[in-house]
C-alpha cells in the first residue's frame, strides 16, 4: 500500500467532512464517510490503498463518541461562576494554538478537540477568576482513567490559565526523571512551542521552535510562555538555577516541571521565599497578586499526607503535627502565595478523597483534600479499559466476555503457590535472585512467546502501512532493577538468536524459526483476529496474509531494541528522536509503572504481585487506545492478576456510579468522600494513606451484596444449607406465608417470603460461613450495619426470596419447592490444583438482575423503570449507552425507589452439577467415601439489595485494619514501591 497516497487521501476527506460535520452532529456519517473516500481517490487518481482500511479508520475516529464530563462542585472560598462573563475579553492565544496543533498535527477529529475545550472549560471555571483581587485558595481535583488523555486535558488547561491571566504555573511531574521528561516535552510542544534546552544551548540565542511553536503552521506568537525547566535528564529545577534564575513571576506565564522530590520542591520553594516582595501576618515571605496554579500529576502518589498523628484525641486537627515531606512542601509552596489553585490529576482517587478535609497545620496551612471541586472525565467509545479487557459485568449483571488477547503465565514459578520462592520469577524474591529457568539462564517459554507475538506485531503494523509508528512491548516482573538487570541480558539473548535464526537459518534446529511463527500465526494471531471482528471490534485492522507475514518477519526482528527503563529519561527520549519508528522492549519496575507513556504498547509481560487496587490499576499501562492494531495486543500475566483486576475495575466503576448519581442530585465533594470512606469495595489503598491510618467506616447503602465465592467441602455446605433452613422456619414461624414470585418481574418460578422480621434475617447471617476468599460479602460487617439502620427505624421490614431454576433436582424450605439454580463456575480457575486443595470454587455473578424487583408493586415496578430510562439518557458514558433503552428497571434505579425500611433477602440454591458450567468429579466428590454423583446440600449463594439512603444518614460499620492484616490479606505494606 502507497502510505503517501493514503495520507493524501485521508487528509482531503477529513477537510471535506470537519466542513460538512455540524457540532455533535453524526447523522451525515452513515455511509457518507464511504462514498467521500471513494470520491477523492477517484479524483485524485489513487488506486494503490486498502480503501476499505481507510473508510474503517475514519469511521472508528468520527464515530466515536465522548460523553460529558460529571462534577460534584462546593461554593465558597470567595468563588463564584465567572468564565462565561470574562470568555469574550480573554484573547485565547495559548488555547488557539494548542488546539490547532491537535488538528493539524495529532490529526484529532474536529468533535475530540470540541469535547477537549468543553472539559478544560469547566475545570479553568471551578479555579479562580485570576483576575479577582483579594486572597483566595482553591482545591480541586480531575478524575480520569489510566491511559486516556489526562495530560492532553491538563495541557489544554493550563494554556487556557495562561490566557485567562495565571503566572506561575508548577507541574508535578510524578517520581521520576523520565516522567518529568515526558511531561516537559508533552508541555513544550502544547504550550510552551520551544526546546526550552536547545534554546539556552542555540549560539544565536534564538528559540529551537517545537509543536505549537512552529510559525509555518501557526503564525508568530503574540505571547511567550517562559520556564527554566528543560527535558534532558538533568533538567529539573535545581539550586544553581534557583540563584541566578533572573526571571521575577508577574509578567509573561512562568512554568516548571518538576519531580516529586523533596530537594527539588525545597531549591523551588526557596525561590519563591526570596523572590517574594512581602510579608505575612507571622513574617514569612509571601506573593501577592501573582495567581498559582499547581497541576498535580498522579495525585495520589506522594502527594498524600501518611503520617500519622495529624489529629488529636477528639478529632481535631493537631496544630504541631509534622506532615510528611513531600505533602509538607507542596501546601507550602501553596501557601507563600496568597492567590493559589491546585488542581490534582489522577486516574485512582482513593488516597486522595481519604484526606480529611480539615487537615491543617499552622506552618504548611490547609490540607490537600479537594474540598472545592471534583470533575470525572467520560472516556471515549474507542477507549480500551479494564471493563472492556477482561470483561466485567455491569451493574445489572449482564455478562461480558472478556476480550480475547488475555495469555495466562503458568511457567514463572515453579508452582501456583504464591509463597513460592523457586522458578524463573517467583512471587516472593529479592534484590539478590537470579532468574533461572529449569536450572539454564534463560526465560520461560510463556516470554519467548511473547516476544515472538512482538516480532509478528511489528511487522503486521508496518505492513499495515504503520511503518514509522512506534510500537513498545513492556516486560514488568519484578521491582528489583539488579533482577531487572539479568531480565535484560536474557531478554537480548533470546532476542538476538531470533534475529540470528531469521536471518541465517536455524542451523540444525529441531523446529524451524518459520514454523515456529506460522504456528503462532494460525493458533493464536488468526483466531484471535476472528473473535473480536465477530464481536464488532477492530474493524480497521487491515487483514494480512502469512505470505506477506513471512517477508516482513526479518526487517521486523532486526528493528527491535531492548531497553532497560530504570529512570534516565534517554530511553523515553529515544521515541521522538527516531521519526522512522522506534521498535523496544522496554524492561522495567516501577518507573514503568506511573504515568508514563509507552508509545504503540501492544505486548505486555506483567508479573507484579502488589494487590493494593491504586497501586496496581495504575501499573496498567496496556489500557488506553489502540487504533489499527487492537487485534495485535497481548497481555501476558497470572491468573491471580486477571482477578484482581477485576476486583479493581469492580470497585472503581461501583464509586463511578457513585459519584454520578451524586452528582446528578448537586452533592459535594465532601459528600462523595464520606461515600468513598464507607463504601464495601473501598479496600483499595495503602493503609497509611488511609484517613486516621487503618480505620475505615464501612455503608452498604444503595449497594448489592452477593457471594461469588463458595466452599467445596459437604460440612460447609451442609451448615450454610441449614441457615437457610432455620430462617424460613423461624419466619413461617412468625406468620410470613410464602407465595409465588410476582408476575411483573417474570419470577413465577421462584418463592417470596414477605414481613420477615430482621431478627430471622441477622440470625440467618450468623449462621451463614462465607468463603474466606470473599472480599465484598463478611457477614459480620452486613449484620453490624442491619443492627445500626434498625436502631435509627430502617431495614425493618424484610422479603426472603428464594430463585427457582431448571434443574431436575428438587428441594424445599418451609412450604415451598423449588429445582437447583444453575450458574456458570469459573472452571479454568477450579481446574487448578491449588485451588482445588484451597476448598474454593467460584462464580462470576449470582443475582439475576430481575430478581432485585422482586419485592416491588406494579407502580413501583414502573417508577423503578422510569428512574432507569432517566439515568441511561442522562448518563455520561458512550460505553454505558450501548443498545437500546432499558425496557426493565436496573438494579440501581430498584434501589432507590425502594423504601428505606425494606430490605430484600435473596437465596439462590446452586447446583454443582449444571450442565453449564460442570465442574470436574474432584469438585463435587469430595471424599473417597462418597459417590461421584452423590447428591449433597445445595451450594448456598445469598445477595442482600439494600435500599439507598442519603449519604450523610447512612450508617457506617467501622472496621479497623491493622498493618498486619493488610499485609496479609493485599500483599504489601503500603509504601510507594519505588525500585531499589
Amino acid at each position: 500500500m502507497n502510505q503517501k497516497n493514503y495520507e493524501a487521501v485521508r487528509s482531503m476527506v477529513r477537510i471535506r467532512l470537519d466542513l460538512e460535520l455540524g457540532d455533535d452532529d453524526t447523522s451525515l456519517l452513515e455511509g457518507r464517510i464511504s462514498q467521500m473516500v471513494h470520491e477523492v481517490a477517484n479524483m485524485l487518481g489513487v488506486t494503490d490503498i486498502d480503501i476499505g482500511v481507510l473508510i474503517a479508520e475514519l469511521e472508528s475516529s468520527y464515530q466515536t463518541l465522548i460523553g460529558v464530563e460529571r462534577a460534584l462542585v462546593s461554593e465558597g472560598d470567595g468563588w463564584a461562576p465567572w468564565l462565561n462573563k470574562r470568555k469574550a475579553e480573554v484573547d485565547w492565544i495559548f488555547w488557539d494554538r494548542y488546539q490547532e496543533y491537535l488538528r493539524n498535527e495529532k490529526s484529532w477529529p474536529k468533535l475530540t478537540v470540541e469535547r477537549l475545550d468543553q472539559a478544560t472549560d469547566k475545570v479553568l471555571g471551578y479555579i479562580s477568576n485570576p483576575e479577582v483581587k483579594g486572597a483566595w485558595d482553591r482545591r480541586g481535583m480531575v478524575v480520569g482513567h489510566v491511559q486516556s488523555g489526562k495530560t492532553s486535558n491538563y495541557v489544554g488547561l493550563i494554556c487556557k490559565a495562561a490566557d485567562a491571566g495565571y503566572k506561575v504555573i508548577v507541574v508535578l511531574a510524578g517520581f521520576h526523571k523520565s516522567l518529568r521528561s515526558q511531561t516537559q516535552i508533552r508541555l513544550e510542544e502544547g504550550f510552551l512551542g520551544y526546546d526550552r534546552g536547545a534554546t539556552m544551548n542555540d549560539p544565536d540565542g534564538r528559540r529551537v521552535s517545537v509543536g505549537v511553536g512552529n510559525a509555518r503552521l501557526y503564525g508568530s506568537s503574540r505571547r511567550n510562555a517562559d520556564s527554566i525547566t528543560t527535558r534532558a535528564d538533568d533538567g529539573d529545577f535545581k539550586r544553581t538555577l534557583a540563584k541566578n534564575f533572573a526571571i521575577n513571576p508577574g509578567s509573561n506565564p512562568l512554568l516548571f516541571v518538576v519531580k516529586k522530590n523533596a530537594s527539588v520542591l525545597k531549591n523551588l520553594l526557596d525561590w519563591v521565599c526570596w523572590v517574594a516582595q512581602d510579608k505575612d501576618d507571622e513574617g514569612r515571605p509571601y506573593i501577592k497578586g501573582v495567581p498559582l496554579l499547581v497541576i498535580d500529576d498522579e495525585a495520589d502518589q506522594g502527594s498524600i499526607d501518611t503520617r500519622a498523628g495529624a489529629f488529636d484525641e477528639v478529632g481535631k486537627p493537631d496544630p504541631d503535627h509534622d506532615p510528611t515531606v513531600l505533602n509538607k512542601r507542596i501546601r507550602q509552596l501553596l501557601h507563600t502565595f496568597d492567590q493559589s489553585a491546585y488542581v490534582g490529576y489522577t486516574a485512582t482517587p482513593f488516597a486522595n478523597i481519604l484526606i480529611h478535609e480539615q487537615e491543617q497545620t499552622s506552618d504548611e496551612g490547609e490540607g490537600l483534600f479537594p474540598r472545592s471541586f471534583i470533575v470525572s472525565l467520560p472516556t471515549a467509545s474507542n477507549y480500551v479499559g479494564p471493563s472492556l479487557i477482561f470483561g466485567l459485568s455491569n451493574s445489572d449483571g449482564d455478562e461480558a466476555e472478556a476480550l480475547p488477547i488475555l495469555r495466562e503465565v503458568r511457567d514463572h514459578a515453579n508452582s501456583l503457590d504464591l509463597d513460592e520462592k523457586e522458578g524463573w520469577i517467583p512471587p516472593k524474591h529479592n534484590k539478590a535472585f537470579n532468574p533461572r529457568c529449569d536450572g539454564k539462564a534463560s526465560i520461560p517459554e510463556s516470554m519467548r512467546n511473547a516476544i515472538r507475538t512482538f516480532v509478528i506485531v511489528c511487522a503486521v503494523r508496518a505492513l499495515r502501512g504503520d511503518e514509522t509508528a512506534h510500537n513498545t512491548m513492556l516486560i514488568h516482573v519484578t521491582r528489583f532493577t539488579a533482577v531487572q538487570n539479568i531480565v535484560v541480558q536474557q531478554v537480548q539473548s533470546e532476542i538476538t538468536d531470533t534475529q540470528r535464526r531469521l536471518r541465517l537459518g536455524d542451523e540444525g534446529s529441531q523446529i524451524p524459526v518459520l514454523n515456529e511463527f506460522l504456528c503462532l500465526w494460525e493458533q493464536d494471531f488468526l483466531p484471535t483476529m476472528a473473535k473480536l471482528k465477530d464481536r464488532g471490534l477492530a474493524a480497521d485492522c487491515a487483514p494480512v496474509s502469512w505470505e506477506q507475514l513471512e517477508k516482513q518477519l526479518v526487517s521486523a526482528a532486526l528493528s527491535i531494541e531492548v531497553r532497560e527503563i530504570n529512570g534516565s529519561a534517554g530511553d523515553v527520549l529515544d521515541y521522538l528522536r527516531h521519526d522512522s519508528g522506534l521498535n523496544v522492549i522496554a524492561v522495567g519496575g516501577d518507573k514503568l509503572s506511573r504515568g508514563l507513556t509507552l508509545e504503540g504498547l501492544s505486548v505486555s509481560y506483567f508479573l507484579r504481585a502488589s494487590r493494593m487496587y491504586d497501586t496496581l490499576m495504575q501499573m496498567g499501562r496496556w489500557f488506553g487506545y489502540r487504533p489499527r492494531f487492537l487485534d495485535l495486543c497481548r497481555l501476558y500475566t497470572t491468573r491471580d492478576m486477571m482477578v484482581w483486576f477485576g476486583h479493581i475495575a469492580e470497585a472503581s466503576e461501583a464509586l463511578r456510579e457513585d459519584f454520578d448519581r451524586m452528582a446528578a442530585s448537586g452533592g459535594t465533594p465532601r459528600d462523595f468522600g464520606h461515600r468513598v470512606q464507607s463504601h464495601p469495595l473501598m479496600l483499595v489503598t495503602s493503609a497509611v494513606k488511609m484517613r486516621n491510618g487503618t480505620s475505615i467506616e464501612l455503608s452498604f447503602e444503595g449497594d448489592i451484596s452477593e457471594t461469588v465465592n463458595f466452599w467445596r467441602k459437604e460440612s460447609q455446605l451442609s451448615r450454610n444449607w441449614g441457615a437457610a433452613i432455620n430462617l424460613i422456619a423461624v419466619a413461617e414461624g412468625n406468620g410470613a406465608v410464602a407465595s409465588r414470585g410476582t408476575p411483573i418481574a417474570k419470577l413465577a418460578g421462584s418463592w417470596v417470603w414477605p414481613n420477615v422480621s430482621p431478627t430471622a434475617i441477622l440470625g440467618f447471617l450468623t449462621d451463614y460461613r462465607e468463603h474466606e476468599a470473599s472480599k465484598k460479602v463478611k457477614t459480620k460487617l452486613l449484620e453490624d450495619y442491619i443492627r445500626m439502620e434498625n436502631a435509627v427505624g430502617r431495614l425493618t421490614e424484610w422479603t426472603v426470596f428464594v430463585a427457582s431454576g431448571t434443574s431436575e433436582v428438587e428441594c424445599t424450605l418451609g412450604g415451598a419447592t423449588f429445582s437447583l439454580v444453575g450458574r456458570a463456575w469459573h472452571a479454568d480457575e477450579t481446574d487448578k490444583p491449588a485451588l482445588q486443595k484451597a476448598n474454593h470454587y467460584r462464580i462470576r455473578r449470582l443475582i439475576s438482575p430481575a430478581d432485585e424487583a422482586a419485592d416491588l408493586s406494579k407502580p413501583q415496578w414502573d417508577e423503578a423503570l422510569k428512574t432507569a430510562i432517566r439515568e441511561w439518557d442522562n448518563n455520561p458514558d458512550p460505553e454505558k449507552k450501548k443498545g437500546k433503552r432499558p425496557t426493565r428497571p436496573s438494579g440501581t434505579a430498584i434501589r432507590q425507589i425502594r423504601d428505606p425500611k425494606r430490605g430484600l433477602l435473596l437465596l439462590y440454591p446452586l447446583d454443582p452439577n449444571d450442565e453449564d458450567g460442570k465442574l470436574p468429579e474432584s469438585a463435587y466428590r469430595y471424599t473417597d467415601k462418597v459417590e461421584a454423583n452423590a447428591r449433597k446440600a445445595p451450594v448456598l449463594g445469598f445477595g442482600i439489595s439494600f435500599p439507598c439512603v442519603t449519604s450523610d444518614k447512612a450508617s457506617k460499620v467501622k472496621y479497623v485494619v491493622n498493618n498486619v492484616y493488610w499485609e496479609q490479606e493485599f500483599g504489601a505494606s503500603g509504601d510507594y514501591g519505588i525500585d531499589e
